[in-house]
């Protein structure tokens, strides 16, 4: 009875012992499991957070870039204006002085002639009004019929043709009478000229 008693004894001192080496490897096995976890996780943060700086890089390259580009268009836009602007004022400064170049050269002819206007393009009975006065509508050549009354060739006539009108300042040696006129050959002769078929008129 006894030694059944010690066989059971040793028999559950043997299980207590094996029971306890079990625990320990199990312990053992759940720590290194708890540790490969541990580092598992510490791996999966470190590359978050290597994940999180390459963003964080990316995002300050873009917001650099966008500033880069935001300024780089903020300055072409300003220059367009600056450029529009003084393009703007250049014109409007040269319009300005051609303006006044044009009416000072007009007024300036206008004080020449008399007060008679500016110089049209076809400008033979403008020079005679500047000789002899009369309207505007004398600047026209043949509206020179109608000044004053009816004459024959004689020094001091108006002589009109049908596009042109001058006057009689003399006779040449050949019998020709001598006529001065503006817009002769694009300025203001005195030469013989033909009179058959012109009109003469005087004031007197």
């Amino acid at each position: 009875m006894r030694l059944g008693l010690i066989a059971v004894a040793m028999a559950l001192a043997w299980v207590a012992g094996m029971s306890s080496a079990e625990a320990r490897e199990y312990r053992g096995h759940k720590g290194d499991r708890y540790e490969r976890s541990h580092a598992h996780w510490n791996g999966r943060r470190a590359y978050s957070g290597r994940y999180a700086e390459r963003a964080d890089r990316r995002y300050t390259r873009r917001q650099y870039a966008y500033r880069k580009s935001a300024s780089r268009y903020a300055y072409r836009s300003s220059e367009r204006r600056r450029y529009a602007y003084s393009g703007r004022v250049h014109r409007q400064y040269y319009g300005q002085r051609r303006y006044a170049q044009r009416h000072y050269s007009s007024g300036r002819r206008y004080a020449s002639a008399g007060g008679v206007g500016g110089r049209p393009r076809a400008w033979c009975g403008w020079w005679m009004r500047t000789q002899l006065g009369g309207g505007p509508e004398y600047n026209l050549a043949a509206n020179w019929r109608h000044y004053g009354r009816a004459s024959g060739p004689r020094v001091g006539a108006v002589v009109v043709w049908p596009h042109h009108v001058g006057m009689i300042t003399g006779r040449s040696a050949n019998g020709q009478w001598i006529v001065k006129s503006g817009n002769d050959g694009n300025r203001v002769r005195e030469r013989p000229m033909s009179v058959a078929g012109a009109v003469f008129r005087t004031s007197g």
